[in-house]
């Protein structure tokens, strides 16, 4: 059996862990840009293409530190954002609601901002609440699979007829797009969110669920009596 000399195995483990550094180096560098900048820049072209008129009420489901919440605030004037979380620091680092609230009042928006806390299994709200329901990235945090469904359902419950629903997430979204099917949702639609919403690399991709709630609203979207 030929032996390995050290001269040539320690090049060749140097250089598998300089590559190892490298790939762990743009897998923490391409979450940092998603956390810090992507996802503010891809949540930005998705509001302004809903060409909001500025009287909406928008939830935003697991609204965290507010990210999504005060850029849908920014679209409104007389309008309200409403964000509901348990504040979970679990969930996300530093999530509270008083550093929300801080942050409402950093963008300027926080006459148009509402927080509650309450489970997104059950939203403390009525039937057809909303022209807007939106989620990013929180969904997935509820670990059971009849539960993720309960949210689908309860997001659908408070939107108005007619209004429409994003919920962006990383895994599951397959489970959203049977569920809202099952719900009588219309244009239901499901797509990457590229790069700029890449947690770590493309094996951990952001993908957009969106449907419109129909004119007349099917039995199973409404909380039984």
């Amino acid at each position: 059996m030929k032996r390995i000399s050290k001269a040539t195995l320690y090049p060749t483990c140097l250089h598998s862990l300089f590559g190892a550094g490298i790939l762990v180096m743009l897998c923490m560098g391409c979450g940092l840009y998603t956390s810090r900048r992507g996802k503010f820049a891809v949540w930005a072209e998705l509001l302004d293409q809903l060409d909001l008129h500025g009287n909406e009420r928008i939830l935003d489901i697991g609204c965290g530190r507010g990210a999504v919440l005060l850029m849908a605030a920014q679209h409104l004037t007389t309008g309200r954002a409403v964000g509901v979380d348990l504040w979970k620091r679990g969930d996300q680092s530093g999530n509270a609601v008083e550093a929300t609230l801080r942050n409402a009042v950093a963008e300027g928006v926080a006459d148009r901002v509402e927080l509650q806390t309450g489970d997104m299994v059950k939203l403390p709200f009525e039937d057809n609440s909303f022209d807007l329901v939106v989620s990013n990235v929180a969904i997935h945090n509820v670990k059971d699979q009849e539960d993720r469904k309960k949210v689908v359902e309860e997001a659908v419950r408070v939107l108005r007829p007619g209004g429409q629903l994003l919920i962006a997430d990383l895994k599951a979204t397959g489970e959203y797009l049977a569920q809202l099917t099952n719900l009588g949702m219309m244009n239901i639609a499901r797509r990457n969110l590229g790069w700029r919403m890449w947690w770590s690399g493309p094996w951990l991709a952001t993908r957009l669920v969106t449907a419109t709630k129909p004119a007349a609203v099917p039995p199973q979207c409404a909380r039984p009596a």
